[in-house]
């Protein structure tokens, strides 16, 4: 469960227990069900959150440790990237005459 999906149980929890007034001839107590969504989106919430540092972006590279730019290999293109070619003619010069 992400912190959206938390944030929403625990806003309609919220609307559930506050603001909907029940009959007392109803099957079902709501304000008990908010309660309920109130904390499954707190306790999601919080484990998100703690989750979310210790696996969170740069997590995977932090471990490692990163090569030195002198030692690292040298990068290799991608075959959908062919190198690209300068083709240098040279001009077709007369041939030489006799000097002056």
């Amino acid at each position: 469960m992400g912190v959206p999906i938390s944030l929403i149980l625990i806003a309609v929890g919220a609307i559930l227990t506050f603001a909907v007034n029940q009959d007392s001839s109803s099957s079902v107590n709501v304000d008990t069900v908010g309660w309920i969504l109130m904390i499954v989106g707190l306790v999601g919430l919080l484990l998100s959150l703690l989750l979310w540092e210790r696996l969170g972006p740069g997590y995977w590279g932090r471990h490692r440790a990163a090569p030195h730019p002198a030692d690292a290999p040298p990068r290799r293109r991608s075959a959908y990237a062919p190198r690209r070619r300068e083709v240098i003619e040279e001009e077709d010069l007369p041939p030489a005459g006799p000097p002056p």
